[in-house]
């Protein structure tokens, strides 16, 4: 997809990704050598605009396993349409079983989820397995043979091999460890808040009109807030928020009365709030 890693940083920025040398590097090399990428770091910093971006970029399919606390193999790889095989056996009511069950079990009734649709796929596509660390620690080991070999063994049919392989984006926000062997079979890339000038760049790009005054301080009143001990501290996505509310409002400039009001379009809990009512001080950000 990628002749280079300025090519990488180019062709995402005409999505609207605007993508650090790092970010860019480990997205070349996970294109150029076949591998997953595993991307980890805090909520709202682009993770998962990330995999949509290369999707754009790629003109390909993008194929999402969302996963979450008790997500199994039937959401993840596929199932048996069960409501379709049973009208199949009652239409067939002189048929022995072994007749019924060579039919029942084909194609016709199987159901593809996410990864098995992304691995059948003939045309370009891009895999998110978006917040793999909130699924159970079994679920990881649905994944090791689709990112080990590309391959998924539907034991009724057989192993089904990708003949087109796709790139897969795995995103974690570090709830919780993931296995060595899951790792191993990755590229690591972690993404962390940007500096100040590149979310000031963003801010600008997805904020159109905003001046660039009140950008800078929009960025330095979220990096003081950074900096203190909240229990959820702000992501991109809600600088970014907090950027379109501030240009809705039609404020050309921050003052303390206009930042305590609409502290909670960047903070998420009271506590913090209030912390951050006492604490920020606008004249030494």
């Amino acid at each position: 997809m990628f002749t280079s890693v300025d090519d990488v940083c180019a062709r995402l920025a005409e999505t609207g990704y605007l993508a650090s040398p790092s970010v860019a590097t480990t997205v070349f090399l996970a294109d150029r050598l076949g591998k997953p990428l595993l991307v980890e770091g805090p909520a709202g910093v682009g993770k998962t605009e990330l995999a949509k971006a290369v999707a754009q970029v790629a003109g390909a399919r993008l194929v999402r396993l969302q996963c979450y606390e008790g997500v199994d193999e039937s959401r993840a790889l596929y199932e048996w349409n069960h409501a379709k095989q049973l009208l199949r056996i009652s239409a067939g009511r002189d048929e022995t079983w072994d007749e019924a069950r060579t039919d029942i079990f084909g194609e016709e009734f199987l159901l593809p989820r996410p990864l098995l649709t992304a691995i059948r796929g003939g045309e370009p596509t891009v895999l998110l397995i978006d917040e793999t660390d909130k699924a159970d620690v079994e679920v990881e080991g649905l994944l090791l043979e689709v990112l080990s070999d590309f391959q998924i063994t539907v034991p009724e049919l057989g192993t089904i091999t990708a003949t087109r392989r796709p790139f897969v984006v795995l995103t974690s926000n570090a709830s919780r460890e993931l296995s060595e062997a899951l790792r191993r079979r990755c590229l690591f890339l972690h993404i962390g808040f940007p500096e100040q000038e590149l979310e000031r760049r963003i801010v600008r790009l997805k904020v159109p009109g905003i001046d660039a005054a009140l950008a800078e301080s929009v960025v330095r009143v979220v990096g003081a807030l950074r900096a203190m001990d909240l229990r959820k501290v702000p992501s991109v996505a809600e600088t970014i928020d907090w950027a379109r509310t501030l240009l809705a409002l039609g404020a050309d400039a921050l003052d303390a009365d206009l930042v305590h009001d609409t502290l909670g379009v960047i903070l998420k809990h009271q506590d913090d709030v209030l912390k951050a009512a006492a604490k920020l001080d606008l004249d030494a950000v």
